[in-house]
């Protein structure tokens, strides 16, 4: 397996990192200093891709990469979002021209650079044509204040639209063995266009660790994980059996379970990057690991067939969630 691979002009590790774990979404997170030492060991550790949004920490995580990365900035690529900010302490979904052209003004600033490799739209709104949008995108990348365009939580369908107007360097959608959408229409969508697909949350936000028995106990108040169908109690236990033939090929194979997960994407397409996030030096070292593991075909069959949207119960977004996201459902 390759060590590096595309992403538009760029050239970078197969994982990167996605930092929205220490300032968003979750809970109990690191102070600044253990942040920014998670950042510069992964720097250390050769991650090459970092992976914010205006959202995370409602601009808190792109000041933590400005403070850690700026004086590291020629050794890494830089993706943020915009599209969906932290608007009097609310999550606030604006994809009109004026507020990505604002937004994208207050993150140079925070990240403390003079330009963001590539920028993505965090979500879709639907009360905004997508041409609006990706125009008000183009005209950063004119103005030399990103280099690349991005969508996030994307249909094939918007895809398209986007690429009408200015070429998508990359779509980043959820993807992992139990998140299977992508597969409907995203992902040959990018391959027919030649766009980059990014995976988040290939861990399945911490169920591939196979540390997490019970949620209700062991996540702190305000996790985010709270809201999603598929971590409520009956349906978690469930989808948790699952794990124990899971255990059983990874230790086959020789490696950690999240190594599993992460492999099995990246055998899949040698195209495709994966931004798992963490908290901890630990946790980062063993997903990196999962860039040499080469799966055979018998295993990638086996990990198919065990883990999948039929085998999986539960929705990953609750309904009113899912109703502001463009994304492909299966059918129920």
């Amino acid at each position: 397996m390759s060590n590096q691979r595309p992403l538009g002009p760029f050239s970078v590790m197969p994982i990167g990192l996605g930092c929205m774990n220490v300032s968003h979404a979750y809970s109990h997170f690191p102070d600044e200093a253990a942040a920014g030492r998670l950042l510069l060991h992964a720097l250390d550790r050769g991650v090459d891709f970092f992976d914010t949004a205006a959202l995370y920490g409602f601009g808190e995580n792109e000041k933590l990469l400005g403070r850690f990365l700026k004086p590291h900035r020629n050794r890494f690529v830089l993706a943020s979002k915009c599209g969906m900010t932290g608007v009097n302490g609310k999550r606030v979904i604006d994809g009109r021209p004026e507020t990505i052209k604002a937004t994208c003004d207050d993150a140079l600033k925070r990240l403390q650079t003079e330009v963001i490799d590539l920028y993505y739209l965090h979500r879709l709104d639907f009360n905004v044509p997508i041409e609006d949008s990706v125009g008000a995108l183009a005209d950063l990348v004119a103005a030399g204040k990103i280099r690349g365009i991005g969508l996030s939580e994307v249909s094939g369908n918007t895809i398209r639209r986007a690429q009408q107007v200015h070429p998508i360097m990359a779509v980043q959608n959820e993807y992992s063995l139990w998140t299977r959408e992508p597969e409907i229409s995203v992902i040959d969508t990018c391959h027919e266009l030649g766009v980059v697909f990014v995976a988040f949350s290939p861990l399945g936000r911490g169920f591939f660790a196979g540390e997490l028995t019970d949620p209700a106990k062991q996540l702190q108040p305000g996790d985010i994980r709270f809201q999603m169908p598929r971590f409520e109690p009956e349906n978690y236990a469930h989808n948790l059996a699952l794990l124990s033939e899971y255990r059983v090929i990874a230790a086959e194979v020789g490696c950690s379970l999240p190594q599993l997960a992460l492999a099995w994407i990246l055998n899949r397409y040698q195209d495709m990057l994966v931004i798992p996030g963490t908290r901890s030096t630990s946790h980062l070292d063993d997903n990196l690991g999962a860039a040499n593991i080469i799966l055979n075909a018998e295993v990638m069959n086996r990990l198919d067939r065990l883990i999948n949207n039929q085998t999986v119960i539960g929705e990953r977004y609750n309904a009113p969630t899912q109703k502001e996201i463009d994304t492909e459902q299966f059918p129920k």
